[in-house]
C-alpha cells in the first residue's frame, strides 16, 4: 500500500470520529495513563488490516506497542487473539473504533475472497475485484482482496482502457471507440472492450484490443466465446456470478472472473478490542 495514501485515509477517518476531541476518554483517563488491549476475532475468517490498525494507534501515540499475534492473511478460528496493543490509554480508546472499522471491513473482504478463490482451485482462472468500492476506501479494499488471494483489476480510470456500452454509444460504434482510444493512449496502455453477445465478440476480434469482458453471458455463451477467441486475447467474465455458479463459469475457460460484490457486499468480520488492564498489570 502507498504509505502516503494510507496515512491520508487513516487521518480522514480519525478526524471524522475525533472532531474537537474524545470527551469521554479525556474525562476518564489521565494524559499519561497507559493500558493494554487485545484484538479478538469472534468468528472464523481471514485476518486483514493489521498494519492499518497499527498505524491508527501510532498516529495517536508514536510510542504505542502493537504486537501481531497472527500474520496478515492467516485464517483463524472463532475467539482467536490476533493482536495486542499497549500504550497511552487515551490513544487506545480514541483509536479503537477506527482501527476496528478498518480491520472488520478488510477481514470480511479477505474472507469472502478466499472462499471464492477456493471455488476455482485447479482451474486457470483468476478472481478479480472491480471499482465497486466504498468511496475513499479503495486502497484498503483492494488490498484486502489481495490478502484473500484475489487479483486486483484496474485501480482507477487511468490504469487501463475499458470500453463499455455507454462509450460505444458515445463514439457511434465499437470500431470507432477502439480507434479513437488507440489514437489517444498509444501502445503501452491495454485496451479491454465489453461484449454481451457473440456478434460483438466477433466484431471485437477484428479490432486492436488486448482483452474482452464477456458481460452477463450464460455458460454456453461463455464457452462459445472462449472457443471463438481461441486465446488471441485475454478473457474476463462478469455479471450475475455468485459463489454458487463461479466454478461453472470458470470451467468455461475464461481467464478471469470479476466480482463487484467482493467489495460492495462483503459482511464485516466480527472483531472486538478487549481491555486487559493497566500497563504492567495485564490480565
Amino acid at each position: 500500500m502507498n504509505p502516503l495514501e494510507l496515512e491520508a485515509v487513516i487521518r480522514t477517518a480519525l478526524n471524522e470520529d475525533l472532531g474537537p476531541g474524545d470527551i469521554t476518554t479525556e474525562a476518564l483517563a489521565e494524559e499519561h495513563h497507559e493500558s493494554a488491549a487485545v484484538f479478538i476475532a469472534k468468528q472464523p475468517g481471514v485476518i486483514a488490516g493489521l498494519p492499518v490498525a497499527e498505524r491508527v494507534f501510532r498516529l495517536l501515540d508514536a510510542d504505542v506497542r502493537f504486537e501481531w499475534l497472527v500474520e496478515e492473511g492467516d485464517e483463524v478460528a472463532a475467539y482467536t487473539a490476533v493482536a495486542r496493543v499497549t500504550g497511552r490509554t487515551r490513544a487506545l480508546l480514541t483509536g479503537e473504533r477506527v482501527a476496528l472499522n478498518f480491520m472488520q471491513r478488510m477481514s470480511g473482504i479477505a474472507t469472502v475472497t478466499r472462499q471464492v478463490v477456493r471455488q476455482v482451485e485447479g482451474l486457470n482462472c483468476v478472481i478479480l475485484d472491480t471499482r465497486k468500492t466504498t468511496p475513499g476506501l479503495r486502497l484498503l479494499e483492494k488490498y484486502a482482496v489481495r490478502i484473500g488471494g484475489g487479483t486486483n483489476h484496474r485501480y482507477g480510470l487511468s490504469h487501463g482502457v475499458m470500453i463499455k456500452d455507454n462509450h460505444v454509444a458515445l463514439a457511434g460504434s465499437l470500431e470507432a471507440a477502439v480507434r479513437r482510444v488507440r489514437e489517444r493512449v498509444g501502445h503501452m496502455v491495454q485496451v479491454e472492450v465489453e461484449c454481451d453477445t457473440l456478434e460483438q465478440v466477433k466484431e471485437a476480434l477484428k479490432l486492436d484490443v488486448d482483452a474482452i469482458l464477456l458481460d452477463n453471458m450464460k455458460p454456453a455463451e461463455l464457452r462459445e466465446s472462449v472457443r471463438l477467441i481461441d486465446g488471441r486475447v485475454w478473457t474476463e467474465a462478469s455479471g450475475g456470478i455468485t459463489p454458487d455458479n463461479v466454478r461453472e463459469v470458470a470451467e468455461t475457460g475464461v481467464n478471469g472472473i470479476s466480482l463487484g460484490w467482493l467489495t460492495h457486499s462483503a459482511k464485516a468480520l466480527d472483531i472486538s478490542l478487549d481491555w486487559t488492564g493497566e500497563k504492567g498489570d495485564e490480565r
